[in-house]
């Protein structure tokens, strides 16, 4: 079979790796860059440079990296993804997880959860774990826990059968070509769903219950009375008490909600009490999301590089109610509005210090909301922007890079600026 790896970076590289495993497939590495990311293995075919996403007839398969839309593609053979064929190949049932923020830390939540009930747990997809690498080795009694992005829902073929859909708001608009685009990527997870398979779904959120309007599986909108729910600090499915949500490391109320999101999707697979309670507390946090980093000088440091939209901002604002704050905004674009970044500080002990692309248009949200304590930082680095926090903000306050913005452009990514975030607050003093 002739196929055309499209893309090729971390994920192009192990797409690679499985076609190329069968001797009768035919690869070609095919990249708009004429420098891709990753170096080409030594054997490769490869045809490279601008334009050439749009020139792959002749091709039976084009497996694309996620990052790459579909739209983009112009072929007469079959676009694929890896997504795709996992779906169709793993042996194991999965539980899918979006949103546009979350969904690291709720997937997560679902393993660590189901770890501690004994089972074994795949916990692959967008988290950083290639699932195709890991596919040779599942087995038909395990459960896969899948965090899947809009780019590699965009052309899925087949739905997981757990699916859950947390909050979703404005992303990736530099790459779908509008909103409807964005949200109906995010549907395809529940679009093959039948009456025998599950959706969890934030019935809070707008575009969530869009989702989960057009689905055939059951549903479960969380919080619910009758399933996963909170009473006065413990966590219930039903009637059943489950644990104190103190057992919870992570902090606010947005983790409270993804916690919600995994007990429901555990429940078909354990009811047990202590299981969910061990693995609700086994787990720690993911890097770059509201993560302590230090105190120094009576000031604490929280690295919240994953923030990348507002919403998220807003969350990690409202995790420290009542402390002075700093937070550090701003980035490069990707098509969100800070309207409700700018009316959040007005509710705050805060100032706010922009970076970025978009120090502009929040500055123009800041003022639309009668927020005024911020200052725009030209040619902002990590040192310069943390050591400008450590410098206004007052003694026993909370330092929060939240930036509700991309990191291109400043940084190679979230994690870049995070890390350089983390070191720039060590070199403190």
């Amino acid at each position: 079979m002739k196929i055309a790896i499209a893309g090729y970076g971390v994920e192009g590289e192990e797409n690679y790796k499985y076609w190329s495993a069968d001797p009768s497939n035919e690869l070609t590495i095919v990249d708009e860059r004429t420098e891709p990311s990753h170096a080409l293995p030594d054997e490769a075919i490869s045809v490279l440079g601008a334009g050439v996403f749009e020139k792959l007839e002749g091709f039976d398969l084009v497996v694309r990296s996620a990052g790459l839309a579909p739209y983009k593609i112009h072929t007469d053979g079959k676009v694929w993804s890896a997504t795709n064929e996992f779906f169709a190949k793993s042996p194991a049932e999965i539980i899918g997880v979006t949103g546009s923020k979350g969904k690291g830390t709720t997937a997560s939540l679902i393993a660590s959860i189901l770890e501690a009930a004994g089972r074994k747990v795949w916990l692959v997809g967008n988290i950083g774990v290639p699932a195709l690498s890991v596919l040779p080795q599942i087995q038909p009694e395990d459960i896969v826990v899948y965090e899947l992005s809009s780019f590699q829902l965009w052309d899925l073929e087949q739905s997981p059968e757990v699916a859950v859909v947390l909050m979703i708001e404005q992303e990736h608009l530099d790459v779908h070509r509008s909103m409807a685009e964005y949200v109906e990527a995010k549907a395809q997870i529940t679009r093959y769903q039948t009456e025998d398979d599950l959706l969890i779904f934030n019935q809070r959120n707008e575009y969530a219950r869009q989702i989960a309007e057009q689905s055939d599986a059951r549903k479960i909108g969380f919080p619910s009375v009758n399933e996963a729910q909170v009473h006065d600090e413990v966590f219930y499915y039903g009637n059943q008490a489950i644990c104190s949500t103190n057992e919870l490391r992570i902090r606010g109320d947005h983790n409270i909600s993804n916690a919600l999101a995994a007990i429901d999707a555990v429940w078909p697979f354990t009811q047990d009490p202590a299981a969910i309670k061990a693995g609700l507390n086994a787990f720690n946090g993911l890097p770059h999301r509201l993560a302590f980093v230090a105190n120094v000088d009576g000031v604490e440091y929280y690295d919240d590089s994953i923030a990348t939209t507002p919403t998220s901002a807003v969350a990690a604002l409202q995790a420290f109610p009542n402390q002075p704050k700093v937070i550090i905004l701003g980035g490069s674009y990707k098509g969100s509005d800070f309207t409700e970044v700018g009316k959040e500080l007005t509710r705050h002990s805060v100032h706010a210090i922009l970076i970025g692309d978009e120090a502009g248009r929040i500055a123009e949200a800041c003022e639309a909301a009668g927020f005024t304590d911020y200052e725009i930082m030209e040619e902002a680095t990590a040192e310069k922007f943390t050591r400008r926090a450590a410098e206004v903000v007052p003694e026993g306050g909370v330092v929060l890079l939240s930036p509700a913005s991309a990191s291109f452009g400043l940084f190679k990514n979230y994690a870049d600026r995070g890390d350089q975030f983390i070191a720039a607050v060590k070199n403190l003093g």
